[in-house]
């Protein structure tokens, strides 16, 4: 495969398959879908055992559909250690190439993962998103006629904004905006369900409050609905870049209710100039 057709990929072995390892996990990076070797694929009929780079170029995500190149790398295993996790002299004796950030030992490979890392605040409160919506999609809604199936949970483009923490939270039953404030700042507290007007430069939203001290697995909240259901969507990456867009339109004064663009000008431009002040 030539460089050219790894043009603009952003995995961490920099688009060069012969640098994987044959027992490198890998993710989607549009729906974070694993593609595990020692699992293969049994949507594409790939036996157990084949390496990512070894799959073949009309492979594409069984999830969501995106090409090979929009997978990164989240782990990288010898082949021995992931066929026989508990043989220690196969994980200390391998052939691979070498790999300059993989430890010597798993206690620090498991201290290496980026989600064991300090993380902004945005991110981490993406990751909480996902990781409860994906524990509620598994255990609460499979077989909910309002589910698409052809969706997963995904937090998009959750950034810092005047002291707090704003993003679209994509599932497969609705989209929302999410606003959080930044820990430790404080704020009031308000009751699942207690509604609150949020001014943006595009204009006023309703946000709804939703508190899950119960279940204790994210902090206060605040939601604005986009779309429920989601049946308008036939893709998980039709659904990002609708959230992708959303939140740019939040941000554009333009779409302001009260937005009037300046009258234009009928003094001629050189007219305008010669009165200019020097």
């Amino acid at each position: 495969m030539t460089a050219q057709a790894f043009h603009g990929f952003e995995g961490s072995y920099l688009g060069d398959a012969t640098r994987l390892n044959a027992g490198s996990v890998m993710e989607c990076k549009i729906c974070w879908s694993l593609y595990d070797p020692a699992q293969g694929c049994e949507t594409w009929q790939v036996p157990p055992g084949t390496p990512f780079a070894a799959l073949p170029d009309t492979w594409r995500c069984p999830t969501c559909d995106a090409p090979k190149e929009q997978f990164m790398v989240v782990h990288e295993l010898s082949p021995q250690a992931h066929a026989t996790p508990d043989n220690t002299e196969n994980t200390e004796n391998t052939d691979t190439a070498p790999q300059p950030r993989q430890s010597a030992t798993p206690a620090d490979n498991t201290a290496q993962h980026p989600s064991e890392q300090a993380v902004p605040p945005a991110t981490l409160f993406a990751r909480q998103l996902e990781a409860t919506f994906r524990d509620i999609h598994a255990n609460q809604m499979r077989g909910v006629p309002i589910v698409n199936a052809a969706l997963n949970v995904k937090a998009v483009g959750f950034q810092e904004r005047d002291g707090h923490i704003l993003g679209v939270l994509i599932t497969p039953w609705f989209m929302n905006l999410v606003q959080a404030p930044l820990p430790d700042t404080g704020g009031p507290t308000r009751a699942s369900g207690e509604k609150v007007l949020l001014g943006f430069p595009s204009g006023d939203y309703e946000f709804t409050a939703v508190n899950r001290d119960q279940a204790g697995d994210l902090p206060p909240y605040l939601a604005c609905s986009l779309f429920s259901p989601m049946f308008y969507f036939t893709t998980m990456l039709q659904a990002i870049e609708t959230a992708q867009a959303a939140l740019v339109s939040l941000m554009d004064p333009t779409l302001h209710p009260a937005y009037r663009p300046a009258p234009a000008s009928n003094t001629p431009v050189a007219a305008r100039t010669a009165a200019a002040p020097c």
